[in-house]
């Protein structure tokens, strides 16, 4: 089997196309978890942390759906198509995205797969929503 690359990012940040909407990663599947799992940067003990922390990879992993969708995308990626690159976004990148890329990559390779991990957006400031807008026009702190 070959290499899987696993990619985080946060589509507040992302480049946008002509007609507004974010442009992703090239990816085999791209998972949007914003409305799939709730935010844990509510959480106000893991608020300046990232997903790169356990403490926030425990919090996504007890989220209600993150279990059943973590088996989903291992199961995925061993198809035997075997997808090269795997996706997962989410609002700004910090929380979700990274710490279901971290926990999925652990699965991976659990499993004996050859995963490299790249997190676009992790290092970016945490965004906030803002009671006026669209979810899609939030603004990084």
């Amino acid at each position: 089997m070959r290499t899987i690359r696993l990619i985080s990012f946060g589509y507040l940040h992302l480049p946008t196309s002509p007609d507004g909407s974010p442009v992703p990663p090239a990816a085999d599947r791209i998972e949007d978890v914003r409305d799939r799992l709730r935010d844990p940067a509510a959480a106000r003990d893991i608020l300046d942390l990232d997903g790169l922390n356990p403490r926030v990879q425990d919090v996504v992993l007890n989220t209600p759906g993150a279990r059943e969708l973590l088996a989903n995308l291992a199961d995925y990626a061993d198809l035997p198509a075997s997808p090269s690159r795997i996706a997962i976004g989410c609002a700004g990148g910090r929380h979700r995205a990274s710490g279901l890329t971290e926990l999925l990559a652990r699965e991976l390779r659990a499993r004996g797969r050859e995963v490299v991990v790249e997190h676009l957006h992790v290092h970016l400031p945490r965004v906030l929503k803002t009671s006026t807008t669209h979810p899609e026009q939030e603004t990084a702190r």
